[in-house]
């Protein structure tokens, strides 16, 4: 079994500025406290030392009838609920950015201590910035696209493609920084999710095993070989923990945080609880993978969320620029993703035994170019003014 070394978790921050010692281990009976008392924060994380569509793609079609004529996409009128409405961030906070140092007491402070080293796993990406005030730690990514190849693999495609999504400012990623142990956390198999219930920490949005249909993502074909795909913002996100990411931060470290703010882990041959997880001895928390039974990770949630109108809030927005796209019937094999220049990717698939290829790009002002090409060579392009 691994070891872990115990950490605690950047999203404790406010109980080391608290200077409070750890909290006690939650109850271990199902009764819950009278509601005008306030649970307690618990810590958040592992490893020894002191310290720290609808899916949008949810977004799937309600059935994969999709007409094979042309580039075999439909520009219906469907409609353009990405997994959110279009509207402003719901948060708004002050943001304060995270410092870096050594005393871990110290305000801001968002790194853990690792056997004296300071380091902290949203810091292997150079795209991900982290703020916080005295509520969430929020993740930033200035195009929610990831740094690894993307889409290569799938064999059940929407005919989506990943474009960028401004996840920064009021609009980044929220994890509570004081998470709540309950004893009733909500079920991720048995309640409808139309966005993320965790952010991976290259700042990639997470979320259920399922689409919208309730069919398991994995299991049909739909993910590439990190896990993710587009949805019908063409925002690409993961359905499964990106476990490819304990390369980059360690084994030790989370890939992951879940948004009641427990950290994610990899695999582990540690014995788990219902929720897939670990309580530790100080009393701190951690889910981990589990890649060989769906759902692949948290069941349902060991600490409290916020669950409104069908998400977790607050909620990053998503905000396409083409009507959404149906599923392709037939045999479909995704074989090829490339950067194309500076703004552009070229996406190439096998669909019934022939090549097609979308070559796609934008500029500064949000015109974006779909360009599809047909196996005889003929093409036909399509624009897009992002609002």
């Amino acid at each position: 079994m691994k070891k872990f070394i115990s950490v605690l978790s950047p999203l404790c921050i406010a109980l080391l500025i608290a200077a409070c010692t750890n909290p006690a281990p939650p109850p271990t009976t199902q009764t819950e406290a009278p509601a005008e008392v306030e649970p307690e924060p618990v810590p958040t994380a592992t490893a020894e030392a002191e310290v720290e569509d609808e899916d949008h793609d949810h977004a799937d079609e309600d059935d994969h009838h999709a007409d094979e004529s042309d580039h075999h996409h439909e520009d219906e009128d469907a409609e353009e609920d990405h997994g959110h409405d279009e509207t402003e961030a719901e948060h708004e906070p002050e943001l304060e950015t995270a410092e870096t140092s050594s005393d871990h007491g110290a305000e801001g402070h968002t790194h853990v201590l690792i056997g004296g080293v300071i380091t902290n796993p949203f810091d292997q990406f150079e795209a991900v910035s982290i703020s916080s005030d005295d509520q969430y730690v929020y993740v930033s990514h200035p195009t929610g696209l990831a740094d690894h190849p993307m889409m290569t693999g799938i064999t059940n495609w929407q005919q989506q493609v990943p474009i960028p999504q401004d996840y920064t400012g009021a609009n980044s990623w929220a994890i509570p920084l004081n998470p709540v142990f309950t004893d009733n956390g909500l079920s991720t198999t048995e309640t409808s999710f139309r966005g993320a219930i965790a952010v991976a920490v290259n700042g990639i949005p997470i979320f259920t095993a399922v689409n919208n249909r309730g069919e398991d993502a994995l299991a049909i074909g739909e993910l590439d070989e990190f896990g993710g795909h587009s949805g019908r913002a063409d925002d690409y996100h993961y359905h499964i923990p990106p476990v490819h990411l304990e390369e980059i931060v360690g084994e030790e470290m989370p890939i992951a945080y879940a948004f009641d703010g427990f950290p994610i882990y990899g695999e582990t041959d540690a014995a788990l609880d219902e929720h897939f997880g670990i309580q530790n001895e100080d009393g701190s928390y951690q889910y981990h993978t589990v890649l060989s039974q769906s759902p692949y990770f948290i069941p349902s949630f060991r600490g409290e969320v916020n669950y409104v109108g069908d998400e977790i809030a607050p909620q990053a927005r998503t905000f396409g620029v083409r009507p959404a796209t149906e599923p392709l019937r037939g045999d479909v094999l995704i074989t090829g993703y490339e950067s194309v220049g500076e703004n552009g990717y070229s996406l190439t698939y096998l669909f019934n035994g022939e090549t097609y290829i979308i070559n796609y790009s934008w500029d500064d002002s949000g015109a974006y170019a779909y360009e599809f090409v047909n196996p005889d060579g003929s093409s036909t392009v399509e624009t897009y003014q992002r609002r």
